[in-house]
């Protein structure tokens, strides 16, 4: 095996599970309503092989083989899903029922994510209504799941929806807005308040969000570098924890945003349980270089403010993403430091990588390295409480179709059969020698 030598002993009570999210591993698409996501995977182009979510690892029905292979990984918690599209159709709160019910009878607590980007067709987050009616679909959930369910995630990754979906074009509805989609931004900061709300309302007392973040590195030390480093962290990190954390915008962002931002501040700035933090990688960013940069498969525009550059002097993952263990430290002791008291309890609530194969001894060196550095952070005085590999298993990735690997369990997608990988056994290990 990769790694021999043992991981540090974490404090008791520390939680550990995996991730998966509805639309990569549901299937079913015929008992649910269409996604933004159906939308765009049946334009061609769009998705890198082709492919859609149509099956999926058809999850819908085999998730009770799904929830033996969490029961035999000895997980602590399964972080997944609600599709807001399969809850809008007919009976579709009943597959979530029978889930939850099986994974409090294997002994895994069940940690649902209420929005992992699948939007219902139809629906804008451009609008400042998607909000709303996400705070009604968000009570529904409570209502039914609520008795069972006692640690509940808002959003997934607003950065990413945003950016991404609404910025750039290349994930879901495919728009190329710009800076023009910030209210995106904002409606969904303002939804994730609501949520909180309407959760509290319902009786749930452990709320958090899923972020993402990571440090942003300069390119070097000229100013119009650092400023530019400075400008996309703005935007990755502080533009989504500022609000959550603190109840404000970064400076000069507050004015860009629609509506009445102070009341709606009020919203976005209620108080969570704790803050759900998902990381990858850091990002070197320079000044723009008149022409675009290629950042993770992404081509950015030549107009942004920035340009992303390569790390270079570190291994890359199959999806060329650069691992470094140690920036996970550097992000959790800057936050604290940034945040201080108002940063509640941390999650890591995501943390993989793309690998092919079934012995991956490469997934094994990168979990085992961003457990050691999480421990780092730990012993640095950073409150984290958990942490969840992404994912348990391999999935329909977004953009990219089925032509990446993430999870600990490798699913062929012609017979959907399952087969544990040689980090589903690390893994497995790995939390035995920490209870014992």
């Amino acid at each position: 095996m990769a790694t021999t030598k043992p991981v540090p002993r974490f404090p008791d009570g520390f939680l550990w599970g995996v991730s998966t999210s509805a639309h990569q591993i549901e299937g079913a698409v015929d008992e649910r309503e269409p996604s933004v996501w159906d939308e765009f995977s049946a334009e061609p182009g769009r998705v890198r092989d082709g492919s859609t979510a149509a099956v999926a690892c058809d999850h819908v029905h085999r998730h009770g083989e799904d929830v033996a292979l969490l029961a035999g990984l000895g997980v602590d918690a399964y972080r997944f899903s609600v599709s807001w599209p399969r809850v809008r159709a007919k009976g579709g709160l009943d597959f979530y029922d029978r889930l939850v019910d099986d994974l409090c009878a294997a002994g895994v607590r069940p940690v649902p994510t209420l929005f992992h980007w699948d939007l219902p067709a139809g629906l804008d987050w451009l609008e400042r209504s998607t909000a709303e009616r996400f705070a009604q679909y968000v009570s529904e959930v409570a209502d039914r799941l609520g008795d069972r369910v006692a640690r509940w995630i808002t959003l997934n990754e607003p950065a990413e929806h945003t950016l991404l979906g609404h910025a750039l074009g290349v994930h879901a509805p495919g728009r190329k807005l710009l800076l023009d989609a910030l209210p995106v931004a904002h409606h969904q900061l303002l939804a994730h308040g609501l949520a909180v709300r309407a959760l509290r309302a319902a009786g749930a007392g452990d709320i958090g969000i899923a972020n993402s973040h990571g440090p942003v590195w300069p390119a070097g030390p000229d100013p119009a570098d650092v400023a530019a480093a400075d400008f996309y962290d703005m935007l990755l990190n502080r533009l989504f924890a500022d609000p959550v954390l603190l109840g404000r915008y970064p400076d000069g962002l507050g004015e860009l945003m629609p509506g009445d931002v102070e009341a709606d501040l009020g919203v976005i700035g209620e108080p969570v349980d704790w803050y759900g933090v998902n990381y990858y990688a850091p990002t070197r960013v320079g000044a723009p270089q008149g022409t675009g940069t290629e950042f993770g498969g992404v081509r950015m525009p030549a107009e942004l403010p920035f340009s992303v550059r390569e790390i270079e002097g570190y291994p890359v993952t199959d999806f060329g993403w650069p691992v470094v263990p140690g920036a996970l430290t550097e992000l959790l002791t800057a936050f604290r430091a940034r945040y201080g008291d108002r940063l509640p309890p941390v999650l890591i609530t995501e943390n993989g990588c793309s690998y092919e194969g079934v012995d991956d001894q490469a997934r094994i060196v990168y979990l085992d390295g961003h457990v050691r550095a999480l421990h780092r952070a730990v012993e640095a005085g950073v409150d984290v409480r958990g942490y969840f590999v992404w994912s348990l298993l391999d999935n329909f990735e977004w953009a990219e179709g089925y032509t990446r690997r993430f999870g600990l369990v490798h699913v062929d997608f012609e017979t959907l059969e399952r087969t544990p990988k040689a980090s589903y056994g690390w893994f497995r290990e790995m939390l035995r020698e920490q209870r014992r």
